[in-house]
């Protein structure tokens, strides 16, 4: 990846959190710090300070963007380094698997003065209650739109040819990526977006820093997904690295396929995030089922989705207001950290880190 990408390793999803963060695991990376650390205890000020010192080296730098707020990081990594930094914590807690050779803990906790913390405890308790019923109300209505949303996408399916799409899914991957090729490609997987507590958000600004020709696929019901994880396979196949991007709504299927060493990337627009760049090709993948369905399946599907929206704004109206529990929350915490201390082992770790290159 040639330039800074914003990028999201978690999603908010009917399933409830869905996280990635495992996959950094497994000595992935020469050296990935884990963070541990309250709400407010300097977690983000550390990463950041850390990303700043290694760009200002030329390093490249990728920004995990925190799903509940898309302004905070859970994490920087630096691919050319194979080093990163990550909030362990919940609800993406990690625990290293190659404890110091690969993965180690960094325990910013010993800046936060404990005593002042305990004079703080109602106050902390009330907010971490709120806000964590917050995030669990907001998963029961999400739960309920992934209900309508299976019910919304019957219909169409039925009546959809999928044999046809993946046949010209591969036929144009065949054409940007070439036939297999003796070694098979890396498959990172990372959300583009998904709903926060802004609303539906989706990174196609990443999509249009790393891949000049942009695939856009009109698709509001995921009938693109598998076709999507065969053009993944062909151009791992052909020896590229993928970046496959999953749906957030439902992070089994997938939503995006870069492929950025091609320079093609395969979009999905919806009608909340529709693709704003200018399109290499535009397929409309769900013309075909939704002139074959009846007036009345329309008008069902239309209705369904209509309930299926508002129940969306309602959970993110519960990110917001988990959101403003989790800022008051980090309030609460902010007099009780030493942020001179957390800056200064930040910068420790960045020489380290420029030492190991």
């Amino acid at each position: 990846m040639k330039d800074s990408v914003h990028i999201f390793l978690g999603a908010n999803s009917g399933t409830g959190f869905f996280s990635l963060y495992d996959q950094l695991l497994n000595a992935r990376l020469h050296d990935l710090l884990i963070i541990k650390g309250s709400p407010g205890g300097g977690k983000s000020s550390f990463m950041r300070t850390i990303a700043e010192k290694l760009a200002a080296q030329g390093e490249e730098v990728i920004y995990v963007n925190c799903s509940g707020d898309p302004d905070s990081l859970d994490g920087v990594l630096f691919p050319k380094l194979k080093m990163g930094v990550v909030d362990g914590t919940a609800p993406h807690a990690l625990e290293p698997i190659y404890t110091l050779a690969a993965e180690r803990y960094v325990d910013l906790s010993r800046f936060c003065d404990v005593a002042r913390a305990k004079e703080a405890r109602r106050e902390i308790m009330a907010h971490t209650d709120a806000y964590r019923a917050a995030y669990a109300e907001a998963y029961r209505v999400l739960r309920a739109a992934d209900a309508l949303e299976s019910e919304r996408r019957a219909a169409v399916y039925a009546a959809m040819d999928f044999d046809r799409l993946t046949r010209r899914m591969e036929n144009i991957a065949r054409r940007e990526f070439g036939r297999p090729a003796g070694a098979r490609g890396r498959v990172d997987r990372a959300f583009l977006g998904g709903l926060t507590h802004q609303g539906e958000l989706c990174r196609f600004d990443v999509v249009d820093a790393l891949c000049p020709r942009v695939y856009a696929l009109a698709d509001g019901w995921g009938l693109a997904a598998r076709a999507l994880e065969r053009v993944s396979d062909a151009a791992a196949e052909a020896g590229f690295d993928v970046l496959a991007c999953p749906n957030p709504d439902r992070p089994r299927e997938l939503r995006h396929v870069l492929v950025p060493a091609a320079g093609a990337a395969f979009v999905t627009e919806t009608a909340q995030c529709p693709y704003p760049g200018k399109a290499y090709r535009r397929v409309r993948v769900d013309a075909q089922p939704l002139a074959a369905l009846s007036r009345a399946e329309r008008a069902r599907a239309r209705f369904v989705g209509r309930v299926e929206r508002s129940l969306r704004d309602e959970a993110a109206e519960l990110l917001r207001r988990a959101k403003r529990e989790h800022d008051a929350l980090e309030s609460a915490y902010n007099p009780c950290v030493d942020f001179d201390g957390v800056y200064a082992l930040a910068e420790a770790e960045a020489k380290k880190m420029l030492e190991l290159r």
